[in-house]
């Protein structure tokens, strides 16, 4: 299994979104987000009618034996609200200064060694991450010393495995997770409260050992009417790591194809993927000084984003510019 390719995919989904160009907190384009693989607390979802989904689950099949095992970890965001305190005067007052959402990485495995004993006795986990504060000290552009707080809700979800045998060496996974967790007037409570106690831009990879997934897409004909039976909610399951390969599938709350890939080209992360990359960083490089002033100091992701393109050399601009592909084969220009 190719871990590197898997993550940089996996990676791609987890920041779907995160922040749009033009990449600064007061922008219009960064006031709501999260928008992609957001679990939203029971209470709340509820309240909103099922919009807001509370669980996901995927259901894919696996071809093998008794012997199989599996393992799924699951990924997500947890939201950190940052705000700043500042000094002044020898009196300590805290304001709102350029708040905003950043975002820690969550992973959670689970593991099934034996996909026969997993049919008879489903595995569960709980996901428990207590509220935290941090505080970090920082000194602004008119040398006035202050903190900045960074704070976390607590989360409370599961996630679930279990697998039913279809036939003789055909088995359906079933990997679901549910956010267990409420928040307060969860039927007048805001979006941002809400995403406090979300799992956010939540996908799952599931691994294969001594056996392999089929494809959801690129199904066998004699296995049409069992994929046909899987249900997914809120997620997309693709082969995932090297072509041909079957011992990975990423479930990703946006619709991929089988065996996605990163464009060489790309210098790295830019949020958005129905964007191009020179499109972003030509636009990027338009910004004001004061405009790049607020996306340096507003978050450290799009710091690194604004380094990165400002070092940028002609000739990857060159590489961005575009390039020549082969089509990939549809199975029936194959037969």
């Amino acid at each position: 299994m190719n871990v590197k390719l898997i993550e940089e995919i996996a990676n791609a989904i987890l920041y779907e979104g995160y922040m749009l160009y033009p990449y600064r907190p007061s922008s219009v384009n960064n006031r709501q987000r999260w928008n992609f693989g957001v679990i939203y607390p029971r209470n709340y979802s509820e309240a909103q009618h099922g919009t807001d989904p509370w669980f996901t689950r995927t259901e894919c099949l696996v071809k093998g034996g008794a012997q199989t095992g599996i393992t799924v970890k699951v990924r997500f965001l947890q939201a950190t609200s940052r705000t700043t305190r500042r000094a002044q005067s020898s009196q300590t007052a805290e304001q709102q200064s350029q708040a905003w959402q950043e975002a820690a990485e969550r992973d959670v495995f689970v593991e099934a060694p034996r996909l026969d004993e997993l049919v008879y006795a489903p595995v569960s986990k709980a996901i428990e991450l207590p509220p935290s504060e941090s505080t970090e000290s920082v000194c602004d552009a008119d040398g006035i010393m202050g903190q900045i707080v960074r704070t976390q809700e607590s989360i409370l979800a599961r996630v679930g495995l279990s697998a039913s045998r279809v036939n003789d060496d055909l088995y359906k996974i079933t990997v679901e997770v549910a956010n267990e967790g409420s928040v307060s007037d969860p039927e007048f409570g805001s979006r941002d409260s809400a995403l406090m106690r979300s799992l956010l831009s939540a996908h799952s990879i599931l691994s294969v050992e001594d056996g392999e997934f089929v494809s959801l897409l690129d199904t066998p004909e004699e296995l049409n009417p069992f994929v046909a039976q899987c249900k997914n909610v809120g997620t997309w399951p693709v082969l995932v790591g090297e072509e041909n390969r079957r011992d990975a599938m990423l479930s990703s709350p946006i619709i991929l194809y089988d065996y996605p890939q990163i464009a060489p080209e790309s210098a790295g992360d830019l949020f958005d993927g129905t964007e191009i990359d020179e499109i972003l960083a030509l636009r990027i490089l338009t910004l004001t000084e004061d405009e790049k002033r607020e996306m340096r100091n507003g978050d450290a992701r799009a710091r690194q984003i604004l380094e990165r393109t400002e070092a940028l050399p002609e000739q990857q601009f060159l590489k961005l510019h575009g390039v020549l592909r082969g089509v990939r084969p549809t199975p029936e220009d194959q037969q």
